[in-house]
């Protein structure tokens, strides 16, 4: 039985890996599972079919036979759970690699969403200017306490693991803002992830889907 999970018809990342089946495909491809795609327009979102998937009407959503997720971070938990290769044997280490999960969704990307929503969907406001500062601010408080802890290690607790998945995917969105380029170990370790051959066909199978549907007009 091949699992099934949704993205976006047309992301409006337009393919750069930022929207989050990514981290979902990224896993999968980490622990060598076979899925199977459904791609969701905005329109099909919001209908009843998928609403019963996900209550919120998002992607991506993950079906394996009875079992229905959704929200990312649930799915890559649920898909490290289940397969080798993302979280650790030792119980200790295990633990600190969920830790890191919790820290790069609850720690670090709610100000790095700040940024995205005070440039897109408050840049017209008349106070956007003056925010725009505070907001980067504050990213950067987290990008120092981060480089800081990650020092010259490659990853953040030894071997790579689903935290670093989850933050090396919370931290792409930054590149850009050229944030992430005052943070020389963070650019690194970013590059580091995206460098992993399971990211890469995880990518190119994201981009795929933009490339076709631009194609396709």
């Amino acid at each position: 039985m091949i699992l099934t999970i949704t993205a976006f018809e047309r992301s409006p990342d337009r393919g750069k890996g930022l929207a989050r089946d990514m981290r979902v495909r990224w896993a999968l491809e980490e622990a060598g599972q076979a899925y199977q795609v459904r791609l969701v327009s905005f329109e099909a979102m919001k209908a009843p079919a998928h609403l019963a998937l996900h209550p919120f009407g998002q992607i991506p959503t993950y079906e394996e036979g009875d079992l229905v997720l959704f929200e990312s971070a649930a799915i890559v938990f649920h898909i490290a759970e289940r397969h080798a290769g993302l979280l650790p044997a030792d119980a200790d280490a295990r633990a600190r690699a969920i830790t890191w999960m919790f820290a790069a969704l609850n720690t670090v990307e709610p100000p790095i969403l700040d940024l995205q929503t005070a440039r897109f969907a408050e840049g017209d406001k008349p106070w956007s200017e003056q925010r725009l500062p505070l907001v980067k601010d504050r990213i950067r408080v987290r990008l120092r306490e981060l480089s800081n802890r990650l020092g010259d290690a490659d990853w953040l607790d030894g071997a790579f693991s689903a935290g670093d998945l989850m933050m090396v995917a919370v931290l792409l969105r930054l590149k850009p803002s050229g944030l992430l380029d005052e943070f020389p170990r963070l650019s690194a370790y970013v590059a580091r992830g995206e460098a992993r051959p399971a990211y890469q066909r995880a990518f190119a199978a994201q981009l795929a889907v933009f490339t076709a549907q631009s194609a396709g007009g």
